[in-house]
């Protein structure tokens, strides 16, 4: 099983953008979305360096929503 973590796009050359989550950011390629490529500002689901998905910023903020929860059931 495999996590996707939503993050901002910051920055874009080619097809690869610079993205933030929480203060990091990550260079991630952008090949999988080629057919509709995202624009600096939107949002988009990492998975292994890969942006796999364009999500609203309501989507990837409920996920960190989540995210965060987890993390403090777990004590981290």
């Amino acid at each position: 099983m495999c996590l996707a973590i939503p993050m901002q796009i910051q920055s874009i050359d080619g097809f690869t953008a610079c993205c933030e989550a929480k203060g990091v950011l990550r260079d991630v390629s952008l090949y999988l979305l080629q057919d509709d490529l995202p624009l600096v500002g939107d949002y988009v689901m990492i998975s292994l360096g890969n942006a796999i998905q364009k999500v609203s910023e309501a989507d990837a903020r409920l996920a960190w929503e989540l995210f965060d929860q987890i993390l403090a059931e777990l004590g981290g």
